[in-house]
């Protein structure tokens, strides 16, 4: 495997942080090698104000990507998305007045801004590759959890996607995610060192639930893993999907959740947590169809891969890790099997307070790190 340079950049740099903040869309100008950055603080509604006002030009290329992807018209798809509102509503009051300060912001329509929240449970469009880890303290060098994935999704969903940095005057954690623009949750960490990630799973019935955007930023207001878990089991979700989860106090979990609600996935090794894109929990097991035939050979061959580094695991280890190309195109580092690319990836240290994103495949992408 080629070597590659890695780069650590604190959130507040300058040379990525290009605009981050200000008005108009001067935070959509960053490195070509790297997201662009956009942060925004205050109450909900203003959250949700500056994310639209920064990101407008953004948010419509996501809007037009949804309607292409789905290829259903968008006035079909913000009625369906409508259809959500009292769900997300019962789940977070303060989610729903972001939603409405970022239709404000961008100068799209509060329907138009809430299908960014329940793009694939409107469109009833389920996709993504991906592969996910947690590892304990055991089988890390300096002794403290790592948790991250690569994020595997067609290749044009980086046009619209974003850094979003939310700063909340409310009490509400600090927390920075990766996302697309106008979508307010998605895979990242807060200030006490809870992140989340995600691979997705097949062979589910849509259900009235929750979409799991919404609970992902819901999420990233706890303080600790075990709260997460708690919350994914008191709310059933629309479609199904896996959940790997740690803290900054070394904790980590993972959990199964389908409309029939949520499983703790209870591992062997307690060390580790190593999930694809297929059902590993006692209880959901059986409804694995085999969608993603490379699911299984993926899982197998980061076990190996960790079991190989056990104990002296970094993050540049797990940086190798990511671009693995073993089954190439369906590989760790994912070259579009089923028109899907490793479009980004992630790696947390959460005692540390860092997040480090990168952009484009493990195997050339750069990876810039985030202090949250």
């Amino acid at each position: 495997m080629k070597r590659r340079a890695f780069l650590f950049v604190a959130a507040e740099s300058a040379a990525i942080a290009a605009g981050a903040g200000l008005p108009s869309d001067a935070a959509q100008q960053p490195a070509s090698d790297a997201f662009p950055l956009i942060e925004v603080s205050g109450d909900a509604y203003h959250l949700g104000y500056q994310h639209g006002k920064q990101a407008a030009t953004l948010i419509q290329r996501y809007l037009l990507w949804i309607q292409k992807l789905t290829r259903k018209p968008l006035p079909e798809l913000c009625a369906n998305a409508a259809r959500f509102l009292p769900l997300i509503e019962n789940l977070s009051a303060a989610y729903v007045k972001e939603i409405r300060g970022l239709a404000d912001g961008a100068g799209i329509s509060f329907e138009e801004a809430l299908l960014c929240q329940a793009r694939a449970e409107a469109s009833q469009t389920w996709e993504g590759g991906c592969t996910a880890f947690a590892l304990a303290r055991e089988a890390t060098a300096d002794g403290h959890v790592l948790a991250g994935q690569n994020q595997d999704l067609e290749p044009e969903y980086s046009d619209s996607a974003i850094l979003l940095k939310v700063i909340p005057n409310d009490g509400r954690p600090r927390a920075l995610m990766f996302t697309f623009a106008g979508q307010l949750g998605y895979s990242g960490m807060n200030q006490f060192g809870v992140a989340t990630f995600t691979n997705a799973l097949y062979n589910f019935r849509w259900t009235p639930g929750l979409p799991f955007y919404p609970l992902k930023r819901v999420m990233l207001e706890k303080h600790t893993a075990g709260d997460c878990v708690d919350l994914l089991r008191v709310h059933r979700t629309c479609s199904a999907a896996n959940l790997v989860i740690c803290d900054g106090q070394d904790n980590v979990a993972d959990v199964e959740c389908r409309p029939e609600g949520a499983e703790v996935f209870a591992r062997r090794n307690s060390s580790q947590i190593l999930h694809t894109n297929h059902y590993l929990t006692r209880r959901f097991a059986a409804q694995e169809d085999g969608f993603l035939p490379d699911s299984l050979p993926r899982l197998l061959r980061i076990r190996k891969l960790v079991k190989q580094a056990w104990g002296k695991i970094t993050v540049d280890t797990m940086k190798e890790i990511l671009a693995d190309h073993d089954g190439n195109p369906s590989a760790i580092c994912r070259h579009g099997a089923r028109d899907m690319h490793s479009i980004s990836g992630y790696i947390a240290e959460p005692a540390k307070g860092l997040l480090h994103v990168r952009k484009g495949h493990g195997c050339d992408g750069r990876w810039i790190g985030y202090r949250v």
